[in-house]
């Protein structure tokens, strides 16, 4: 059974209520994950993006941008939902590229379950691990050419390609491939669970 058939399966008849929850739910999820830091070498190991690919990978394309989407809106409303307890100025600090990549990653996760692409352990952490790595592109692109193109300015701005490998790719590369073999656990045996638990 596919993960986002197990979430739609454990809530049983899906009403525009439950639907609202989910997505309030896992907005939530990821805002709190946001807050979390965990002491990792070579940097400390946030949660955000494990986070946002368990949404994706649970509830589903739709539902799992939607999620993602509630999330940059409760940011720009001034909820400290972001990391370092940062709204609505981190829609256009040094990381918002990857605040605005996270509605893709988690429509992407979600879909590759729909489609069946990602079904076991392996498939599903190796589709996790291609999203954030997928990720890097709006993260990178931001700092490099978008915001001063949009005429938001910063020490930050107008980064080198050598910058942004240094500091804004190279240290988290462990970290994401850790995280994405989490989220593939933790998806795959909550499956697995509800399987035994209906069968």
């Amino acid at each position: 059974m596919g993960n986002v058939a197990v979430i739609r399966a454990a809530m049983g008849r899906e009403t525009l209520l439950k639907k609202s929850a989910l997505v309030l739910g896992g907005s939530l999820l990821v805002a709190a994950a946001a807050q979390v830091s965990v002491p990792f070498y070579p940097v400390p190991l946030t949660l955000q993006t494990l986070a946002v690919l368990l949404v994706g990978l649970t509830l589903g394309s739709r539902l799992g941008a939607l999620t993602l989407l509630v999330y940059l809106g409760q940011g720009a409303a001034g909820l400290p939902v972001f990391a370092g307890a940062g709204a609505s100025a981190s829609l256009i600090g040094p990381t918002a590229g990857f605040l605005f990549g996270f509605v893709a990653m988690a429509w992407l996760a979600g879909l590759a379950v729909e489609r069946g692409v990602a079904r076991g352990v392996a498939s599903t952490a190796a589709v996790a691990a291609i999203l954030s790595l997928l990720l890097y592109v709006p993260g990178a692109a931001w700092p490099m050419a978008l915001a001063g193109a949009v005429g938001v300015s910063g020490s930050w701005t107008g980064a080198s390609m050598d910058a942004i490998l240094a500091h804004w790719i190279s240290p988290f590369l462990l970290g994401d491939a850790v995280k994405a073999v989490i989220a593939a656990l933790i998806v795959t045996g909550a499956s697995s669970v509800w399987g035994r638990t209906r069968g």
